[in-house]
């Protein structure tokens, strides 16, 4: 199977794999679309299996990237993802094959990418980079791992910002919800959760990290989407009515 990299000329006609038959997506479907043209100038790639599934990764030069890291000439992978019956046939080998191809092109330090210490929703396994040869090289709190490949000797040594690791926002009384529009998953789910968390009694705050500056600078690791309680952070998991309770207790 053909492997498609998207760009300004293909995207409209091109699926981005996530929330394609979601309709109440819709909105944010074309959210991550313009997001992607706006950063494709910055080097972000965006590589998919040529099928209608959720296979695909994405990649950035680290200093381009929206993530809260000193990792000066390393590629930082944003997503990946391989589900269903796409798993266990070598496709996340070949996607993470042609990050690492890339980077080793423009002659980077090597990759690197942000994990957790146990299998977390919506973030990527750690397991997979370890058998690619990923080290552990920091952590954050509650459960946030920064892990890295180096292609050269004396390489730096890549690490989270000190503004993401303690998992403290500036929001300190009631909820609050940060999110980009990397994940066509956030404006419907960010809307939602407003609504029924306002109704169960919450005083919520939404907050749109609305440029590149906002996430290099975030409270977490995980940028594309966190939940802070009275000012401690919660979860990155995308919750749903059904799960909000689990999370956070009534106030």
């Amino acid at each position: 199977m053909s492997i498609i990299k998207l760009t300004k000329d293909n995207i409209a006609d091109e699926h981005i794999c996530c929330a394609f038959s979601d309709k109440k997506c819709s909105e944010g479907y074309q959210a991550k679309k313009d997001w992607l043209k706006q950063n494709f100038k910055d080097g972000y790639v965006f590589k998919k299996l040529n099928e209608r599934g959720k296979v695909f990764i994405e990649y950035v030069p680290a200093e381009k990237g929206w993530v809260p890291i000193d990792a000066k000439g390393y590629m930082l992978i944003n997503c990946f993802w391989v589900s269903g019956k796409f798993k266990g046939n070598g496709h996340g080998k070949a996607l993470f094959g042609e990050c690492e191809k890339d980077a080793k092109d423009l002659k980077m330090n090597g990759v690197v990418v942000v994990a957790a210490k146990k299998k977390q929703p919506f973030m990527s396994e750690k397991k997979f980079f370890q058998k690619q040869g990923f080290e552990l090289c920091d952590t954050a709190t509650p459960y946030f791992e920064l892990w890295y490949k180096p292609f050269k000797k004396n390489a730096p040594i890549p690490k989270f910002k000190a503004c993401a690791k303690e998992g403290i926002c500036d929001v300190k009384k009631g909820l609050a919800v940060y999110y980009t529009n990397a994940c066509p998953f956030n404006e419907f789910h960010v809307k939602e959760l407003e609504r029924f968390a306002t109704e169960k009694g919450f005083k919520v705050k939404v907050i749109k990290l609305a440029t590149k500056k906002l996430a290099q600078n975030h409270f977490v690791p995980h940028t594309i989407y966190s939940i802070f309680n009275n000012g401690k952070f919660v979860t990155q998991q995308v919750l749903t009515e059904k799960h909000f309770d689990k999370f956070i207790p009534s106030p």
